[in-house]
């Protein structure tokens, strides 16, 4: 009898593994290789988005951002909810939570601003009015330059 319960769970752990083995994740380098610009668009995932639109958001305020490692007690952190049309046009964008730091809650929505036009977001991402709704959180340093949490360096 206790053979055969053996058995039967060692079975059941094997289907179970078999199962498992079966359920892969494609990993976010490989997506858009090999296929076209147009193509490419429809494979790009909403972190996959939120990262171009960060690398914009960077580029757009070189002097306002800190090529340093983020220290480990921050001035601020301040989450902005945003949205963007179909064609990358920035439609609002409002402090989503702060520690109540004016000068850094300005900074932030002024870079993002300042960033606009923002790339084309995917169709794939877009909702039923043609936008998308994103957040990010901007983290300062305690001289005032930011980093984007999406694509900061962490702390030494």
């Amino acid at each position: 009898m206790n053979k055969l319960v053996s058995l039967r769970s060692a079975a059941l752990l094997a289907s179970i593994a078999a199962l498992l083995s079966a359920c892969g994740v494609v990993p976010s380098a490989h997506i858009g290789e090999g296929v076209s610009p147009q193509q490419k668009q429809y494979n790009v995932t909403a972190d996959d988005y939120k990262v171009l639109v960060d690398q914009r958001v960077l580029a757009a305020n070189r002097s306002s951002v800190s090529s340093d490692h983020l220290q480990p007690m921050l001035r601020s952190v301040v989450v902005v909810a945003f949205s963007i049309d179909r064609t990358g046009r920035l439609l609002s964008a409002s402090v989503y939570r702060t520690n109540g730091d004016d000068e850094v809650e300005g900074t932030a929505l002024a870079s993002l601003r300042r960033a606009a036009p923002l790339p084309a977001p995917p169709a794939a991402l877009l909702d039923r009015n043609g936008q998308v709704q994103l957040m990010e959180s901007w983290l300062f340093n305690s001289d005032g330059r930011f980093q984007l949490r999406t694509v900061a360096t962490s702390p030494q």
